[in-house]
């Protein structure tokens, strides 16, 4: 049941936002200018670095099959010790390099730009 309590509640301690396709694709662009990395991963590192949003397997995965269909992103098969099948990692594709830089500026803008405004309300 509402009551105003929860209301004030609500916007003490806002719910995650689950990322969209779009903004997925810039998050990962921005992960993986740095390292390397694999899918599982992207979420934790999501979750670690910005607890305020949220990353579906789903949405993670269509943002992977966009970049890679764009050429920005390639994946390879690397063995990891202890488990059974080889891990799919990604990687930014070199001659994608400054294509994939305008994208993770576009995530650090967006995720600059919702702290500002989430602080103006408070």
């Amino acid at each position: 049941m509402m009551s105003l309590e929860t209301v004030y509640q609500f916007f003490q301690a806002p719910p995650p936002r689950q990322l969209n396709q779009k903004l997925a694709v810039c998050y990962v662009s921005s992960i993986l200018l740095k390292r390397d990395s694999f899918g599982s991963e992207l979420i934790h590192l999501l979750e670690r670095d910005y607890p305020a949003y949220r990353l579906s397997d789903t949405v993670l995965y269509g943002a992977l099959t966009f970049l890679e269909a764009e050429a920005l992103v390639e994946s390879y098969r690397e063995n990891v010790a202890g488990r059974g099948r080889p891990r799919r990692m990604f990687r930014v594709t070199m001659p994608a390099y400054n294509r994939t830089k305008e994208l993770a500026a576009l995530w650090q803008n967006y995720v600059s730009n919702n702290e500002v405004k989430t602080a103006r309300k408070a």
